[in-house]
């Protein structure tokens, strides 16, 4: 019983041996089919390998990734098993403010597998986002007839260029082969209404910002006017006001020197002035102290002034 027993030990050991053995080898040999190409890591680092055939690895050291590079493609705008509209992805609205549905479907080849597993997690979904953005884009600047009849060509035309353009900048190791119209009708009416109620809020929107604007362009002129005005009015103020205090101080100079010159003289004038200021259209009776009265009518002494004396020498 113990030779047998030891017999089955060593055929167990053998067999565990090759199967070991075999897994080695399977692990250190990988093969690249036609439309196919690898990328061998080493400690992390990539290495794109492109020629068909039998290739061999350091077993649990390199890894292999293979990825196709045959042409591939998804749709736009539709679903491909069902061929059902997906509306976020193909209503749009053309230049002419009309809704319309259009399916597209984008081919593209993997060209740098590298880039393609390392530079992003989801190359496909970014190249898709890249061309509903393209589309949307050139969509908008043609009218729905154009989109629908003789336009075809010129924006699948103007839609590749974009989408190139924007894929080099990207540099996802992805390049696209061709991107095509499908087919293009207007929406159901469902989607059509949706679509108008937004477009109607938004043109409300501007409506009102016009409104608003055309309101305040209307105000601050005249606002500003009446700040203007309001301006010259004090400047104009102003300007009397000084006008009025350089007269007023001429005139205290001028009865100044006329004071200096003869003061009791000067000071009865101002007082008869001062009094028929003050008491317009009567007459002032006077008594001279020795108990004669006599009652004068007023003239202005603003013109020529003469005194009692002078009247009676003019008299003689």
């Amino acid at each position: 019983m113990s030779k047998r027993n030891g017999k089955m030990k060593y055929l167990a050991i053998g067999a565990a041996g090759l199967i070991a053995a075999g897994g080695l080898a399977l692990d250190a040999t990988y093969q690249i089919q036609e439309q196919e190409q690898a990328v061998l890591t080493t400690f992390g680092v990539p290495k794109a390998v492109n020629e068909t055939g039998l290739h061999f690895k350091v077993p649990f050291v390199q890894q292999v990734q293979k990825v196709n590079t045959t042409i591939q493609g998804f749709p736009i705008g539709y679903s491909m098993g069902n061929n059902e509209v997906v509306e976020n992805e193909g209503i749009m609205i053309t230049s002419d403010y009309n809704f319309i549905d259009v399916d597209f479907f984008v081919e593209y080849r993997i060209s740098e597998p590298v880039k393609y597993l390392y530079t992003s997690e989801q190359p496909e979904e970014i190249l898709k986002n890249i061309a509903q953005s393209c589309i949307r884009t050139v969509i908008a600047s043609y009218n729905v007839d154009e989109v629908l009849t003789t336009g075809k060509g010129e924006i699948q035309s103007k839609i590749k260029e974009m989408i190139l353009n924007q894929m080099e900048e990207q540099d996802l190791g992805i390049q696209l082969v061709n991107i095509t119209i499908q087919d293009s009708e207007p929406p159901t009416e469902e989607v059509m209404k949706a679509f108008k109620e937004v477009e109607t809020a938004k043109q409300g929107k501007e409506t009102a910002l016009n409104n608003a604007n055309k309101y305040r362009n209307e105000k601050l002129p005249e606002a500003q006017a009446q700040a203007d005005q309001i301006i010259q009015d004090a400047e104009a103020q102003k300007q009397v006001r000084i006008n009025e205090a350089e007269a007023e101080v001429a005139r205290f100079n001028a009865m100044y020197e006329e004071y200096v010159k003869n003061p009791e003289t000067t000071k009865m004038r101002m007082f008869y002035e001062t009094m028929e200021d003050v008491l317009p259209g009567m007459k002032i009776v006077i008594d001279n102290g020795s108990g004669v009265e006599k009652i004068l009518p007023l003239d202005s002494f603003s013109g020529d002034w003469k005194t009692e004396e002078d009247t009676s020498e003019e008299t003689k």
